[in-house]
């Protein structure tokens, strides 16, 4: 098959397109390099099957031949690159999704789109299933790239029933694993930083608080599975159905650098530690 990733270069999308070419499909990656590297994509580049087009969403885009599948991950996703801009964000959110749902409908290709977690708001509900409405603030500071990814389902799903696309909604939570930006502002990539370079952790609140962390390979699989599933559109959430709190996470890391720092540095004596704040 024929398929086109946004978001390609990103930390998931580059990912997905080494699954997909190790499936045998072509690839046409598309990306603008606001959020994602070209480092994540550096060993495909001369792969026969996978393309790489400089490109941003919130422009139409055009794209000759067939497409069979199109995966559209493109959107900032962490705080530091979403905040940055969050006009930017609001517009490659919905700009994004409705001109990449018209390359679908143009194609007759099935488009999967990568929503989060963050569609839930401040949840009261723990874990949140797909039902769940969510509690939401329309006008923070964080509301630019959640309203943006609830207006994205609201287009994919009009889409849907007003054109007949052919369409796949999940909800990612909290994907973790290689090729994430180190100090990108998510929770994982934080603490393993402030770990190696031997600095306290920051927990912000109690530590209480808790969260679903999936590692990459399990998200890009939940991806694949929903977009091959026949008849069904989502939303679906892939993230891990056991949540752990803030505080055990910056536990566990501090325990597991912990470990590798004295095997490099046996004379250091240091001992790791987290504050709250």
């Amino acid at each position: 098959m024929r398929i086109v990733v946004t978001g390609g270069a990103g930390f998931v999308g580059s990912h997905l397109c080494d699954v997909l070419l190790g499936e045998g499909h072509s690839v046409l990656c598309v990306d603008n390099f606001f959020s994602g590297q070209q480092s994540n994509i550096k060993h495909l580049l001369s792969h026969e099957r996978f393309e790489l087009r400089e490109h941003d969403v919130i422009q139409p885009l055009e794209v000759d031949g067939d497409v069979d599948q199109i995966y559209h991950l493109a959107c900032p996703a962490s705080p530091l690159f979403y905040q940055k801009d969050p006009i930017y964000t609001s517009k490659t959110a919905v700009l994004g999704c409705m001109n990449l749902l018209e390359l679908a409908r143009a194609k007759n290709a099935r488009i999967l789109y990568t929503s989060t977690s963050e569609v839930y708001g401040d949840p009261l509900e723990h874990p949140q299933t797909e039902s769940y409405k969510g509690n939401v603030n329309p006008h923070g500071i964080r509301s630019c790239y959640d309203e943006g990814k609830r207006m994205g389902e609201s287009l994919f799903f009009d889409y849907h029933r007003f054109h007949g696309v052919d369409i796949r909604v999940c909800r990612l939570f909290n994907s973790y694993g290689s090729r994430m930006r180190i100090g990108d502002g998510r929770v994982v990539s934080n603490f393993v930083v402030q770990a190696l370079r031997r600095q306290p952790l920051t927990v912000y609140g109690s530590g209480d608080q808790t969260r679903s962390f999936c590692f990459s390979s399990d998200t890009v699989a939940g991806i694949r599975a929903l977009m091959n599933t026949e008849d069904f559109t989502g939303p679906v959430n892939i993230g891990n159905p056991n949540e752990r709190t803030i505080r055990s996470l910056a536990e566990l890391v501090t325990q597991k650098v912990a470990a590798v720092v004295r095997c490099t540095d046996l004379l250091s004596g240091y001992l790791f530690s987290f504050y709250f704040c």
